[in-house]
């Protein structure tokens, strides 16, 4: 008997009908002969309406309650599964994601993972129950209850499938597979029958939503089998593994955008040895993440760079380099947030020269300046303004020879688009 886990997403468990359309898909999974652990997050948008309420209340609630209150979705949605398994006929048992043994570090709101004690998971297998475990949660030593950040339980899901020594691990959301870019934007998007760790990983951290990073980090390190597909059909998805295999004539794997971006530009910094490692030391320190630094050529001895955060950093990142004037005495900064940065990817980027050529070319012919450029071996990324991003989306798609002639599958039956 081979040994699953599921992870279905918040729009897979949106409502009634569709809780009971996951319980039937985890019971023919059953019936196939599979020993079953499945990890679930928060029905449709609960989380986000938990924050709005918290928030009518206190403008800046204090982290550790809003751990014990967005935990709070979860629990609702495993409780609800294992009743409709047990409904069905299925054994099933609930469990928190501390019950099921997730000890993570003290950061609320995005605490890590430091352990995983899965014997309870383990001891109800052996039982032959279905376990269903909330996602995106944890304990610390202590006894404080922590979340895992947005998107966390896809992380739950393959840590828990590495603690287990789980044979697959399959996430299920509203589409079937990882496609070569959103295709809600790209209706003729292709989808990949595999990608590596690699690969998706840069995809994840450049925007694309289908997977956490944090997910393809844990898949990667234990060499889990990750499996995405839809919650809606049964259609094969895409398998994530060490090396995928690169599609003739496919260059670039995938394409990927993210709108969560600023500019900040400090101007007249004095040329001196440490003044880099001063600014970004404190915005590391006060924990902003920073992303693209461009510095320009010096000039009077002054220099001014620049750097994206992420557009809900930006006024937390200006007011700590603001706190630094008095040590460092630059002339201005200035920051702009009606900025999208676009990614390309692909493993076979490295041996075909002129792809990052071709990406500037085809963005220039929308009439878009290119203000910010990132690259790696397997990607290009480029910060432009926002206002063209789907036309360009598109003419990246098409310059790449992604373009297929069948129409991408999003959400359930009704929602087909």
């Amino acid at each position: 008997m081979s040994l699953y886990v599921m992870k279905f997403g918040g729009s897979s468990v949106g409502d009634i009908e569709r809780m009971k359309r996951v319980a039937g898909r985890i019971a023919d999974k059953q019936d196939e002969g599979h020993r079953c652990v499945v990890v679930v997050s928060a029905m449709g948008d609960t989380t986000d309406e938990l924050i709005d309420q918290a928030k009518q209340l206190n403008g800046q609630p204090p982290a550790r309650e809003m751990d014990m209150l967005m935990t709070t979705g979860e629990q609702i949605s495993v409780a609800l599964l294992s009743i409709a398994l047990n409904g069905i006929g299925r054994s099933a048992v609930s469990y928190t994601g501390w019950q099921a043994g997730f000890r993570t570090d003290e950061t609320h709101g995005r605490a890590r993972i430091n352990e995983i004690d899965p014997r309870r998971v383990l001891e109800s297998l052996k039982r032959e129950q279905i376990v269903i475990v909330a996602g995106f949660q944890g304990m610390t030593v202590d006894g404080e209850i922590t979340t895992l950040g947005r998107g966390g339980s896809d992380t739950t899901a393959v840590a828990l499938a590495a603690a287990i020594q789980a044979d697959v691990c399959e996430i299920y959301t509203d589409v079937d597979g990882i496609y070569s870019t959103d295709p809600r934007i790209v209706k003729t998007a292709r989808k990949l029958n595999e990608i590596s760790y690699d690969e998706m990983l840069e995809l994840a951290n450049l925007g694309a939503a289908v997977l956490h990073p944090r997910a393809v980090e844990y898949a990667k390190r234990y060499q889990v089998k990750l499996v995405v597909r839809s919650s809606f059909n049964h259609n094969e998805g895409t398998v994530v593994k060490e090396e995928a295999s690169m599609e003739q004539g496919v260059v670039v794997s995938g394409i990927a955008y993210d709108k969560n971006v600023a500019r900040i530009s400090i101007l007249g910094v004095p040329d001196v040895p440490g003044v880099l490692a001063q600014v970004f030391g404190k915005l590391a320190e006060e924990g902003v993440d920073v992303d693209i630094i461009v510095q320009s050529g010096v000039q009077n001895e002054k220099a001014d760079f620049s750097f994206t955060v992420a557009l809900s950093e930006l006024a937390h990142a200006k007011k700590v380099i603001e706190g630094l004037h008095s040590e460092l005495p630059y002339r201005e900064v200035t920051s702009e947030d009606n900025l999208v940065k676009v990614s390309i990817v692909g493993a076979g980027m490295v041996s075909h020269p002129g792809v990052a050529a071709q990406m500037f070319d085809v963005i220039s012919k929308e009439g878009v300046s290119v203000k910010m450029v990132s690259t790696s071996e397997i990607k290009v990324s480029c910060v432009i303004e926002s206002g063209n991003l789907q036309k360009i989306i598109q003419a990246l798609h098409t310059a790449y020879n992604l373009d297929t002639e069948e129409q991408a599958f999003v959400g359930g039956p009704k929602d087909r688009r």
